[in-house]
C-alpha cells in the first residue's frame, strides 16, 4: 500500500521530491491530487511512497 508523504501545487515539484526520495532509494510515485489526467503541469500532486518506508521518508525530512 501507499501512503502519502507530501502535496505539492505542481508537477515539477513533486517530481523533483520523486527524485530526492528515489535517489535515497526510496521508491516514489506521483498522482494529481484531483483524478485529472497525469502529466499536466499546473495540478496539485501527492507523492506516495510504500508503506513499509515511510518511517525512511520521516527520518529524512527530519534531517532536512
Amino acid at each position: 500500500m501507499w501512503v502519502e508523504i507530501r502535496k505539492t501545487p505542481n508537477l515539477m515539484m513533486a517530481e523533483m521530491w520523486k527524485e530526492f526520495f528515489e535517489g535515497e532509494g526510496i521508491p516514489t510515485m506521483v498522482v494529481p491530487v484531483s483524478g485529472e489526467a497525469p502529466g499536466r503541469e499546473l495540478v496539485a500532486y501527492r507523492v506516495l511512497v510504500p508503506e513499509d518506508k515511510k518511517h525512511l521518508t520521516d527520518e529524512i525530512l527530519r534531517k532536512l
